[in-house]
């Protein structure tokens, strides 16, 4: 039993990693040959490959004549397959996007350009461009040597994504799909599709510049908000020393302030599936969390964007949108109370916090959230409900703002800085 064991365990630890090693190294050469060919062939191909090699051996064992015939058609067709397939191709091939970043319902043009590079004709063959999950094809007319082609398409931006453009690829094959070889001309390119924006200058910048300098129940050695008088303790700087108070007291006395707070704005935007009634309102909770991104960026104050799953980058205006455009709703079932402790948690000097999330979201739900936000934080809920007339109510220290459409929004900020 003892040998058994030790076999065992030889072969477990030892040989069959040796074997599985040595494999993959004599197969890597074999495939580097072998893969371009196998590859080439499609699913289709592989079948009628199968059925001439079992008609062929059963009409001859068999002595069926009817079968011989079927395996030699099947085999002159994969004969006319190989001749479509072969040829090399000496292809100069430009992908061009004219914008790489558009708005959702903008035109996004790109443009294909493929010269022969060669010194011979090329024959006809097919472009392939993936645009996304779907993909383009484009006839490629016969180009004599130095000739250039190109082509125009559009992309279709009806809905906010990242959608990865390329990369440009020949396709030659026989008219029954029976072999399919594919080379990689260019790489392939992101298209930013951006949520819709509106301006908040005229609205917002005042919310933001009183939320500047808002005192906190912090207590400081130096700040601007005087506080109180305390009595002096060794290590305190003696320039805020209060001599008229010391003289009269006869202690010495100093100055007490609160920290004022530089305005951080946080914007939790939940992607939790079940927060919303359906599509739009999710989209126009990413549109507003653009919105207050962007002004917030533009006017130099310090911002954090959450989500459940991310921290979106906010060095910029175009990285935050470019984060958006790629933001999707999740089924992981975390709540917006959940979205909110990490935002109180990660975000623990922010000024203000605003809850985006749809329709779905309680009242009950929204108060076990705003408890919490550290204290002395200012919690604005923004509702999106496409459709719905705008409105405004407090739910606690909560301002829940109601917004059925991206140009409500502005005049609903308004009023919450009213």
């Amino acid at each position: 039993m003892k040998r058994v064991r030790e076999a065992t365990g030889w072969v477990t630890g030892t040989g069959w990693p040796a074997v599985t090693g040595w494999l993959g190294t004599a197969w890597r050469p074999v495939w580097r040959v072998a893969g371009p060919v196998l590859t080439t062939v499609s699913g289709f191909g592989w079948g009628v490959l199968v059925a001439t090699v079992a008609a062929l051996v059963a009409g001859a064992v068999l002595g069926w004549r009817e079968l011989l015939v079927v395996g030699f058609v099947l085999l002159a067709a994969l004969l006319i397959a190989v001749g479509f397939a072969l040829g090399r191709s000496a292809y100069a091939v430009t992908l061009d996007l004219a914008l790489n970043r558009v708005v959702v319902g903008e035109k996004a043009v790109g443009r294909i350009a493929v010269a022969n590079t060669s010194q011979r004709t090329l024959l006809p063959a097919r472009i392939e461009l993936p645009v996304g999950s779907s993909f383009a094809s484009f006839h490629l007319p016969r180009l004599a040597p130095g000739a250039e082609h190109d082509d125009l398409f559009g992309i279709p931006t009806h809905r906010r994504a990242v959608i990865i453009v390329g990369p440009v690829r020949s396709v030659r094959g026989d008219p029954l799909g029976l072999l399919r070889r594919e080379i990689r001309w260019t790489d392939p390119r992101e298209l930013f599709v951006h949520p819709k924006t509106i301006s908040l200058g005229g609205s917002s910048s005042g919310f933001l510049r009183d939320l500047e300098g808002i005192e906190s129940r912090v207590l400081s050695e130096n700040d601007v908000s005087f506080h109180a008088l305390r009595e002096y303790v060794p290590g305190d700087d003696r320039r805020y020393i209060h001599w008229k108070t010391s003289a009269r007291t006869g202690k010495l006395m100093v100055r007490q302030f609160e920290e004022t707070r530089r305005s951080h704005l946080a914007v939790a935007l939940s992607t939790n599936r079940s927060d919303y009634v359906d599509d739009d309102e999710f989209e126009l909770a990413v549109s507003i969390c653009g919105s207050l991104g962007v002004q917030a960026l533009i006017e130099e104050r310090d911002l954090t964007v959450l989500t459940q799953k991310d921290t979106l980058h906010t060095e910029t205006g175009r990285r935050l949108l470019d984060d958006l455009s790629g933001v999707e709703q999740s089924d992981r079932r975390e709540s917006i109370v959940q979205l909110a402790k990490t935002t109180g948690t990660a975000v623990p000097n922010a000024s203000v916090a605003f809850l985006l999330f749809g329709g779905q979201v309680t009242p009950s739900q929204l108060q076990a959230a705003s408890v919490h936000i550290p204290l002395g934080v200012r919690v604005i809920a923004v509702a999106a409900r496409p459709g719905s007339a705008m409105s405004l109510r407090q739910i606690g220290d909560t301002t829940l703002l109601s917004v059925g459409e991206l140009t409500d929004f502005p005049l609903a900020l308004r009023r919450a800085n009213s």
